[in-house]
């Protein structure tokens, strides 16, 4: 009976039926995950060394970066191993620290996105004020914050999983998620099902609202402005948009997934919106940034050109 409630190991059933690619997915997930610590990193660095991108809007790029990199670090790895093996199955310490990771990535991927709304929302519409109000201080605190109640709200959660006991070890996803452990209860999940409801509202839902928010005062100021200013505003905002687009299309598209069942929908539509909020983001970010954040664009020219003299010498 303690075998069936408390499995010491989980299986993915998703694998199936790919075996015959299962090489070449291998190939594109270490080619992807090379991207991403290149394009994650080189962006890091380049903000790192030189002091004049010490900035808080630069030192929150840099978050987000780094949380990109923290979060694929745990899926790319495993999925590799996953795709060369014929087991696919996963220890249970394991599936929970997968679980851990993952979770506070998406979290704080949203909290951090907010913070960054409300750093462009000062920069915009309180620019005489801007470095009174968001000061190295102040900008550590709320990164902490941001990072902190990530942490705090997936231990809770993680928490209420491990204690419940489980009537099977079959997950439909390619990695652990807390949904599909918890559907497999023996028992009651009211309580998950509500810090689960109350953990979305406050990290995805409350966070979009606020950046939502932000905007529309921005809009509301640059309308009033002359065309130079919305220019520069456009340049600066633009980044953050369309990283707050793809990423909450991601996030959604991940959240109206787990309301399925296992067989509803075709197995290829799950693996492409199971992966969405873990892939689109780390690859793009960097590349976001790079281009359109004028500062991060001369600097990375300048080491390429740099590079290339030195390769030629």
């Amino acid at each position: 009976m303690e075998n069936k409630t408390v499995p010491s190991y989980f299986y993915f059933t998703l694998f199936k039926g790919y075996e015959n690619v299962r090489i070449m997915f291998f190939l594109l997930t270490i080619v992807t995950y090379f991207f991403i610590i290149v394009f994650n990193v080189t962006i890091l660095l380049v903000v790192f060394k030189d002091k004049s991108l010490h900035e808080p809007m630069y030192l929150l790029v840099s978050c987000l970066l780094f949380n990109s990199l923290y979060g694929s670090s745990v899926l790319f790895p495993r999925l590799s191993a996953d795709l060369l093996s014929t087991t696919h199955t996963i220890s249970r310490p394991a599936c929970f620290t997968q679980i851990f990771v993952i979770y506070t990535y998406a979290i704080s991927e949203f909290t951090v996105l907010s913070v960054m709304a409300y750093d462009r929302y000062v920069a915009i519409c309180e620019p005489l004020q801007y470095h009174n109000i968001m000061t190295q201080r102040k900008t550590f605190l709320l990164v902490l914050c941001a990072f902190s109640y990530s942490v705090f709200g997936v231990a809770v959660g993680l928490y209420l999983s491990v204690r419940l006991p489980l009537c099977g070890n079959q997950i439909d996803r390619l990695y652990c998620s807390n949904w599909s452990v918890v559907r497999l209860s023996c028992v009651s999940t009211l309580i998950n099902n509500i810090w689960g409801f109350f953990l979305t509202v406050t990290t995805v839902f409350l966070p979009a609202g606020f950046i939502l928010f932000t905007y529309m005062r921005i809009l509301l100021v640059c309308h009033k402005s002359t065309a130079e200013f919305r220019g520069k505003a456009l340049q600066t905002c633009l980044p953050h948009i369309v990283n707050f687009v793809t990423y909450s299309i991601a996030i959604f598209s991940d959240i109206a997934l787990s309301r399925y069942e296992p067989g509803q929908i075709l197995n290829a539509i799950v693996l492409i919106m199971s992966l969405e909020f873990i892939v689109i983001p780390p690859l793009l970010n960097p590349l976001i940034y790079g281009l359109n954040l004028p500062d991060i664009r001369r600097k990375i020219l300048s080491i390429m050109i740099s590079l290339k003299v030195a390769l030629s010498c």
